[in-house]
């Protein structure tokens, strides 16, 4: 099996929701987002799927995010806009584009991250 990964990120403010403390009120991250890809079979050129292809890919859905409230995001209303949540988020949108996805990693700081893939 082969595995691929790319990065990227985006910035945006958020603030959490039925939660006591801080995170409660708004405020603001330099999100990295790693993407993880798996799969078995190469094309004629000995790829799994283009980098080029999986970062486009990747760089429309967390367009969608820059720069924003996330909290009110169409998607995101009446949820709290966890790292844990937009790590799924991203997951879910990316899926009906590339379906060998495999797992997002959301990384609101260089030493915290939540992480969303699905078993096999």
């Amino acid at each position: 099996m082969y595995e691929l990964k790319v990065e990227s990120s985006f910035s945006a403010a958020h603030h959490l929701l039925n939660y006591n403390g801080e995170c409660e009120n708004q405020h603001g991250h330099n999100w990295k987002v790693e993407a993880y890809f798996r799969g078995f079979n190469l094309d004629k050129s000995n790829l799994l799927i283009d980098f080029k292809v999986l970062k486009k890919e990747l760089n429309s859905i967390l367009n969608l995010l820059d720069h924003k409230d996330i909290n009110t995001l169409e998607d995101f209303k009446n949820e709290s806009p966890s790292s844990e949540f937009i790590s799924k988020y991203i997951y879910k949108k990316l899926k009906e584009k590339i379906n060998t996805v495999y797992k997002i990693s959301v990384w609101e700081t260089e030493r915290a991250c939540a992480s969303y893939f699905e078993e096999e």
